[in-house]
């Protein structure tokens, strides 16, 4: 399997954005006629046709990448006005009801759709994915590794969606646990090395599980026709401020792992049942929990541990461009969009959580 060149931890970000009435703030299913008024080929479909994705070009750093998706915001909600339609990011809408949202046309969504039933219809829900460079296929799967041990910070950052259809779920990324309902979906299995990867998506082929490699859809995968590891966790970012901290957060990862990597050194990894629970406190309680992080079943505090890894990861963000990202991550962990928009719950119901959204989006 070919792996494309690519420059190290470049990076593209991929925001998906749900639209909205803005009278009722329902969900409504005009992603077409927004994105055929948008006229660019970066703001693009996905699997509902209430779904709308802005995806940037290739960046050296984050600053560069939130700029391209700032201008795609600009053009993205000029023709979503005038149609008469608003978004929101986040992992789920607070209220919409999902058995009334229709699939994209497409034949790799319908195949989704058929294949999963209800399991698979359900999926609306949003996510920001951020690919990084990987210059080496050999580095592929350790980085792999890497991204899972950190798989606690990286989603409770994000955390979104604690709601659906009207009701608080208690968790701080329902999300999380829709998604990975999917046989696809998920935490990525066991990898030994890209020959590893390789023989995986090979049996997959041959057992009708995919019809291609882009139908995994793994939290962490491989994209080897960019040459990159593409890092799905997050649910979908409220605000571009919430979008590069966890990009920035994301990119310096993959870029320690590939340090330890050049001196001949492993990444720090997690063992599979830690990475697993730790996906699974995270988005149950967000940083209010205990987060595995050591092997031994050793645990720290979320938002202490979180600042603990934002210091590791200082000296490479400054050399990565990025360091006021990352650190702006430190304002998000007492008060993350799943916090944010319960307390919008509490003052002004459903309704003011989509407006509470609607008013992110555009800051």
């Amino acid at each position: 399997m070919d792996f494309a060149p690519t420059e190290r931890t470049t990076l593209g970000i991929e925001w998906e954005l749900a639209l909205v009435d803005p009278a009722s703030g329902d969900l409504t299913g005009r992603a077409n006629e927004v994105i055929d008024s948008v006229g660019v080929k970066r703001c693009v479909g996905e699997f509902l046709t209430n779904t709308v994705e802005l995806v940037t070009s290739v960046h050296r750093d984050v600053p560069g990448a939130i700029a391209d998706l700032r201008d795609l915001r600009g053009k993205f909600q000029r023709a979503a006005s005038k149609a008469g339609v608003a978004a929101i990011g986040s992992g789920t809408h607070p209220f919409a009801d999902w058995r009334l949202q229709t699939v994209t046309p497409a034949d790799r969504y319908m195949r989704v759709a058929e294949r999963s039933r209800d399991w698979g219809r359900q999926l609306s829900i949003w996510g920001v994915h951020v690919h990084v460079g990987v210059p080496d296929r050999e580095a592929v799967v350790p980085v792999m590794g890497a991204i899972n041990a950190n798989v606690a910070w990286l989603l409770a950052l994000s955390a979104s969606s604690p709601f659906w259809e009207g009701q608080d779920t208690g968790f701080a990324s329902h999300r999380t646990m829709l998604f990975q309902q999917l046989p696809t979906g998920g935490l990525p299995p066991s990898l030994e090395d890209w020959s590893d990867y390789v023989r995986t998506v090979e049996g997959m082929l041959a057992g009708g599980v995919i019809l291609d490699p882009l139908e995994l859809r793994w939290d962490v995968r491989p994209a080897p026709h960019f040459g990159t590891v593409e890092v799905r966790i997050a649910d979908g970012g409220p605000s571009l401020f919430d979008v590069a901290a966890g990009a920035a957060f994301t990119q310096c990862v993959v870029e320690e792992a590939l340090r330890a990597l050049d001196t001949g050194r492993a990444p720090f990894l997690l063992p599979e049942w830690a990475v697993r629970e730790n996906k699974f406190r995270a988005a149950r309680w967000g940083f209010s929990t205990k987060f595995i992080t050591g092997a031994d079943g050793r645990q720290e505090s979320g938002r202490e541990s979180l600042a603990r890894r934002i210091d590791e990861l200082q000296p490479v963000a400054r050399d990565l461009g990025c360091e006021a990202e990352l650190v702006s991550a430190l304002a998000i962990v007492d008060n993350n969009s799943a916090d944010r928009q319960r307390a919008a719950m509490r003052t002004g119901g459903p309704i003011g959580v989509v407006d509470s959204l609607r008013a992110e989006f555009l800051r």
